[in-house]
């Protein structure tokens, strides 16, 4: 499989390493990317930054080349890639995390959810912690479990960062040295604590999952998520 990597940064190099331990040829590594170039490649995978993932996602569907993309911070563009997908008959993965683990806890964090929906007397909290080089804040893991934790919890109308104001659920962000990512979600009540956790001990769980999904991809048509890829959910 010829891989373009669009976003050569720490991520992108993880990325390499995994790929060609299995068996896979990098043909392209920048972070912009033109039609020309783009072509080269049987599947695109981006980690760019924000400015460049919505030009690097459309270039690559519009060239016929399956893509996907674990960058955060675009996601208002994010039905505009969509809509380029589906009327290319295109191929496209957008995950806030593609760690194998992380989405098992994707799952593990809804069916919490609902579990506890009914349970006015437990207060909900979610921290994240990650390295200071991540530019954005929350992480779009944590977005992606808030939304959930929303989407099955009455008692929240949206999430804030770093508030718990007007019946929102509050995401505190820390940033600290070397931290690939951790995120707790907590279950508090005057009697107990409920409490599940992610913590990543290495970029590799992210890198590996992304391949996979790379992989999983190729030959497929339409918008997907890494629940298709693992078969969960």
């Amino acid at each position: 499989m010829k891989i373009a990597l669009l976003g050569y940064g720490r991520m992108g190099k993880t990325i390499e390493a995994i790929a060609l331990k299995r068996g896979h040829e990098i043909v392209l590594k920048t972070s912009n990317t033109t039609s020309q170039e783009i072509s080269i490649a049987d599947v695109a995978i981006d980690f760019s930054i924000p400015s460049a993932a919505y030009n690097n996602i459309t270039n690559a569907i519009n060239n016929n080349i399956p893509v996907i993309s674990g960058t955060t911070g675009w996601l208002e563009q994010y039905n505009d890639v969509v809509n380029v997908c589906k009327e290319k008959q295109g191929a496209f993965i957008y995950a806030s995390n593609f760690s194998l683990g992380v989405n098992i806890f994707f799952e593990l964090n809804k069916n919490l959810a609902k579990m506890m929906a009914n349970l006015d007397t437990y207060n909900i909290n979610l921290e994240e912690i990650h390295h200071t080089q991540k530019l954005d804040a929350p992480s779009g893991t944590a977005i992606s479990l808030a939304n959930d934790i929303i989407e099955n919890n009455k008692n929240y109308k949206q999430w804030k960062l770093d508030s718990n104001e007007d019946n929102s659920l509050p995401i505190v962000a820390k940033r600290i040295e070397n931290v690939p990512g951790t995120h707790n979600i907590t279950y508090k009540s005057e009697v107990d604590t409920i409490e599940i956790k992610h913590t990543a001990h290495n970029r590799e769980g992210f890198a590996l999952g992304a391949v996979i999904a790379a992989e999983w991809i190729i030959g497929k048509t339409g918008i997907f998520t890494m629940k298709d890829v693992l078969n969960i959910g």
